[in-house]
């Protein structure tokens, strides 16, 4: 009798965009839920920025020169890239096709304007748009980074107030007045889509 072989295929893996306004804790969000579920797969974007204290290469992003950027551009490296607050940032087209490919779920912490362009390339990406409870909070948590001039929390308030126009495009809104409450409520989004495959 011959054998029977049965060719098992991996479950297409999720893409989710993490995004808004800077200073409203999506960062925080995502490292948390990284923590908690290692078997998830995180995009690091690149930037042109310089690394902020504490921050790595290679972990919270690929820092690289604009030269080195531009030419991720030319050559069509990049799934999505965008100029923020005068540096350049963008997403590995690679990875963020590959992973999934291989079945694994992949978080992605990226600006607005980011997640308009990858949700657009990727219409089966789950989008969650982070936002602060209110702009007077916003403000109170830029302020107590500490890592911006005034000028910049200025600049940044202003394009928050831009940024939380668009978040009726995201598939799923969430408030972060209390980190424990919107880790759940990530990972309640992310259980689900999951779980529906």
């Amino acid at each position: 009798m011959a054998d029977i072989q049965f060719q098992v295929t991996a479950a297409k893996g999720h893409l989710f965009i993490i995004s808004g306004p800077s200073g409203t804790g999506k960062s925080t969000i995502v490292s948390a839920i990284l923590k908690k579920r290692p078997q998830l797969g995180y995009s690091i974007s690149f930037t042109t920025r310089p690394s902020r204290v504490g921050e790595q290469d290679g972990v919270d992003y690929h820092f690289i020169g604009e030269d080195t950027f531009r030419k991720k551009i030319d050559a069509d490296e990049l799934a999505e890239w965008a100029e923020v607050h005068g540096h350049l940032y963008g997403t590995s087209a690679k990875y963020i096709e590959e992973a999934p490919a291989g079945g694994q779920d992949v978080l992605l912490d990226i600006d607005v304007e980011g997640a308009r362009r990858l949700s657009a390339r990727y219409p089966e990406a789950i989008s969650v748009f982070i936002t602060p409870p209110t702009m007077k909070e916003l403000e109170k948590r830029l302020n107590q980074r500490g890592t911006d001039s005034p000028v910049v929390v200025a600049r940044r308030l202003k394009s928050a107030e831009a940024e939380m126009a668009q978040a009726h495009c995201y598939d799923h809104v969430i408030v972060n007045d209390d980190l424990g409450k919107a880790l759940v409520e990530l990972e309640t989004i992310i259980d689900k889509v999951c779980l529906n495959g």
